[in-house]
């Protein structure tokens, strides 16, 4: 099954090629399965390099800012909230402490890939614009389907 997003950006609407629904049934169970078991991996990494768990804490909902990104709209604030949720700009962060030999940028993006692999086992993936619901693991929210149709 296929859905069209059809965006409503002040007087004008958008329209998006068709996407396949999110992933369901086994797939979804196994997408969960690795965000946990990342999450697990990151924080042992982070604990056993000396991080300390009041930074830890403090930055651990940082990449929830780029929801910011949508008080502008869903277009935009799906791309900021993206880009805040993939794994690629915390391993640049990781790969540059590394370079540098020092552990601050190391600690910020071992922090920040704990944070996405927490929201990918809870469930909130990278959003498409539709919706702020309508994400890569399926529908979140009350109008959730248990088959991950995002329609």
């Amino acid at each position: 099954m296929t859905i069209t997003f059809l965006i409503a950006s002040h007087d004008e609407q958008l329209e998006f090629r068709p996407i396949k629904s999110a992933a369901r049934g086994l797939v979804a169970a196994v997408l969960r399965a690795e965000a946990f078991a990342e999450l697990v991996l990151i924080v042992a990494e982070y604990r056993y390099l000396g991080g300390t768990w009041p930074l830890f804490a403090v930055l651990f909902l940082l990449p929830d800012l780029g929801m910011a990104g949508y008080l502008v709209d869903r277009r935009t604030g799906a791309f900021i909230y993206n880009l805040a949720h993939t794994y690629l700009a915390p391993a640049l962060l990781a790969l540059a402490g590394f370079m540098l030999a020092a552990a601050l940028p190391y600690f910020l993006a071992l922090i920040w890939a704990a944070h996405i692999g927490f929201d990918r086992f809870a469930g909130f993936g990278l959003k498409y614009p539709n919706a702020f619901g309508a994400t890569h693991l399926g529908r979140m929210g009350r109008n959730s389907r248990p088959d991950g149709d995002l329609s």
